[in-house]
């Protein structure tokens, strides 16, 4: 109705509706994350909050659990406990307007930020797992990492391509062309790039680190084409693991993928 109005005005709103999570699931709390420091800081003035990790022992390797969108640490558990057995410092932070942490949207720009925060405040990090739409903001964050040819990372599921959820959402909204044209104008205005930009892609031209990619054959929400698109440019330093069944969220505690990326994580 408000795009019979003002073409502009529809597309402030859509940004805004693609940007807030309609769902903040609350999640039974593991315990594990009784064992958990409880960590915070601000960004953009809302609270971001976490947890850290440490074994018993001083810990040789830091790894950083990075959640998806309308997702929350809480639901990787399996992770966490897995990679404390091993030795490893674990850490994991609710992104904003999701689980424990404040605010009402996130961004892509803003989930970087947020990782720059805790890379810089609680790093140096070299191990790291990201789920979805946490894997777009981390490897957009990495690029900008000048040596990051040690580090090793695993996207499950990553949300290769903005402009392939800007196209979905658009679909389910039944928005047209116009509206879309001032949509992307208002990504240009506020980030300084196009959409294509944000692009997994187009980050792992400049990134170095091994990396394991986890992706279902059947996963509704990242298709497994822009995955296909990527395997094909056949990159030396990623490797491909495949599913069939697993769909979007079953995939990242499903016990083989897990058992994979403990392997992959050395």
């Amino acid at each position: 109705m408000l795009s019979l109005v003002s073409k502009k005005k529809a597309a402030k709103k859509a940004l805004k509706l693609f940007s807030t999570p309609m769902v903040k699931q609350k999640t039974k709390t593991p315990a594990v994350f009784d064992k958990g420091e409880k960590l915070s800081f601000k960004i953009n003035g809302g609270s971001v909050r976490g947890y850290r990790w440490q074994p018993k022992q001083q810990a040789e390797k830091r790894i950083l659990i990075i959640h998806g969108f309308e997702s929350n640490i809480k639901k990787f558990d399996v992770y966490i406990s897995a990679f404390l057995k091993k030795g490893y410092e674990v850490l994991a932070f609710d992104g904003p307007a999701h689980g424990d942490s404040e605010g009402k949207q996130i961004t892509l720009p803003l989930y970087i930020e947020m990782i720059k925060n805790v890379y810089e405040r609680f790093g140096p990090i070299d191990f790291f797992i990201a789920h979805s739409f946490g894997g777009l903001a981390l490897s957009l964050f990495l690029e900008k990492i000048k040596d990051n040819k040690k580090k090793k990372l695993v996207l499950i599921a990553p949300a290769s391509e903005m402009k392939t959820a800007i196209d979905n959402f658009f679909i389910f909204l039944e928005l047209d062309n116009e509206v879309r044209h001032e949509f992307d104008k208002l990504i240009l205005d506020r980030t300084g790039h196009q959409a294509g930009y944000f692009s997994i892609s187009r980050a792992v031209k400049n990134i170095q680190s091994s990396i394991l990619w986890v992706h279902d054959k059947t996963d509704d929400i990242t298709p497994i084409s822009d995955a296909l698109k990527v395997e094909q440019e056949n990159h030396p330093n990623i490797s491909f693991i495949f599913t069939n069944g697993l769909g979007h969220r079953k995939i990242y505690r499903d016990k083989e993928v897990v058992k994979k990326i403990e392997e992959f994580l050395v």
